[in-house]
């Protein structure tokens, strides 16, 4: 098993109980030069906001998407589009990784912006 296979193992458990609860899901995904964001409806199958370090509007704010100040950043933005649709409370999704760093940069900046989780 490799690391992303590992990972991936990790984060089945916390989706099948996301979508247990029919809730919607504030999906995290590093690499090491970027990070992603994305809120998913209820069900899990469309997108409903986005925001990522490879947009043109973040690259010039932020030139570099793989360190703290980047995640802060996509974390603000992402609750604001997602305030902006009317989503108020998600479930955090880490996709397996370690709740540390960045991916915790990134959720508390979303929960300053204002999303409840």
């Amino acid at each position: 098993m490799n690391k992303k296979m590992a990972r991936l193992r990790r984060a089945r458990k916390t989706r099948a109980k996301i979508a247990e609860l029919k809730v919607m899901r504030l999906t995290v995904h590093r690499t090491n030069c970027h990070i992603y964001a994305q809120v998913y409806s209820g069900c899990g199958t469309a997108v409903v906001v986005a925001a990522s370090t490879v947009e043109a509007e973040v690259r010039n704010q932020q030139p570099n998407g793989g360190n703290v100040g980047a995640a802060q950043l996509i974390g603000k933005l992402i609750a604001e589009r997602a305030k902006a649709k009317g989503v108020r409370e998600v479930a955090f999704d880490r996709s397996g990784f370690n709740y540390h760093g960045r991916v915790k940069a990134l959720a508390d900046a979303a929960r300053e912006g204002g999303l409840k989780f």
